[in-house]
């Protein structure tokens, strides 16, 4: 019985952002950061929308309240449901000379970048993540499409540990 060499796995497979693919998930506390980010976005949208059911719906005769409960349930499913789905959606490898980043639902993503393309890293922290304990990394490449490669969810300790790693793999022509 031979051993057939095992088929490249699907990176855009239902699947593929699980373990078993080799990826690492992003931190789960990045779930509260969306949330908050997501409501943050959300808020105004909604307190809008009362504002204009109340003030221009009696002027117009229109469904007084729909467009109040409407907005507010939509906020409400999107700051339940999308956060969870996201994160679900994230995981990377650092290894081997290269960082795999992959992500999305609808639209997937799976990029490589290897070591010797980056040009510089950045770890940074908006104030909800810092809340947390979060970071994102930002990898710099050389080119021009895709050039900029962002991981966020990662704890602050992970980022500044992967950005040590890539930079002691970064060759630069000084060396």
């Amino acid at each position: 019985m031979t051993d057939t060499p095992a088929a490249p796995t699907d990176p855009f497979a239902p699947d593929a952002l699980n373990a078993s693919e080799g990826l690492d998930p992003v931190d789960p506390a990045f779930t509260h950061v969306l949330r908050i980010t997501i409501a943050l976005q959300m808020l105004p949208l909604a307190i809008v929308a009362t504002l204009v059911d109340f003030l221009v719906m009696p002027q117009i005769d229109g469904p007084f309240g729909l467009l109040t409960v409407a907005s507010w349930l939509l906020a409400i499913i999107a700051i339940v449901t999308v956060p969870a789905r996201r994160v679900a959606r994230w995981g990377y490898k650092i290894g081997e000379g290269q960082l795999r980043v992959a992500h999305g639902w609808l639209f997937r993503t799976d990029t490589i970048v290897p070591f010797v393309r980056v040009q510089h890293i950045d770890v940074g922290q908006g104030p909800v993540e810092r809340w947390f304990g979060l970071s994102h990394l930002v990898v710099h490449t050389s080119g021009t499409h895709n050039s900029m490669v962002t991981l966020p969810g990662l704890h602050a300790d992970l980022a500044a540990a992967m950005r040590e790693t890539i930079r002691r793999h970064i060759q630069t022509d000084f060396a």
